[in-house]
């Protein structure tokens, strides 16, 4: 029962939708009172501004533009670098524990059970 729980979390997909819920909810708000807080105005000081929001030229607020660029930035940089990165790394130290090798490249059900049984046969030479 706990392997087949462990086998669903590990699947691509449910860790492709807890990515999506992280960055909707956690690294959003924290990201983006950073930006807010402290990038957004350093940036709007050094244009005479009082934040990035307020960078404006003839009624054009570029300055939302840019601080929401930022914001996308580094909400993306946080979530490969603390959650993908450390996910891909386990699912590659899985996959070598378990002897499974990613460079096989399967396409269809036949090629699968041709490979199954070369491994098969070279492990029995063995």
């Amino acid at each position: 029962m706990l392997t087949g729980f462990r086998n669903f979390i590990m699947k691509g997909n449910v860790v492709d939708l807890a990515v999506a819920v992280v960055i909707g909810a956690a690294f959003g708000a924290v990201v983006t009172s950073i930006v807010d807080g402290l990038l957004t105005p350093l940036i709007g000081r050094l244009f005479n501004a009082k934040g990035v929001e307020d960078m404006a030229w003839e009624g054009y607020r570029y300055g939302a533009v840019i601080s929401s660029v930022i914001s996308f930035v580094m909400i993306a940089a946080a979530v490969y670098f603390l959650v993908v990165l450390p996910m891909n790394h386990l699912i590659e130290r899985r996959n070598r524990s378990l002897g499974i090798n990613e460079d096989v490249k399967v396409e269809s059900a036949e090629d699968a059970q041709i490979a199954l049984l070369t491994e098969i046969r070279d492990a029995l030479r063995k």
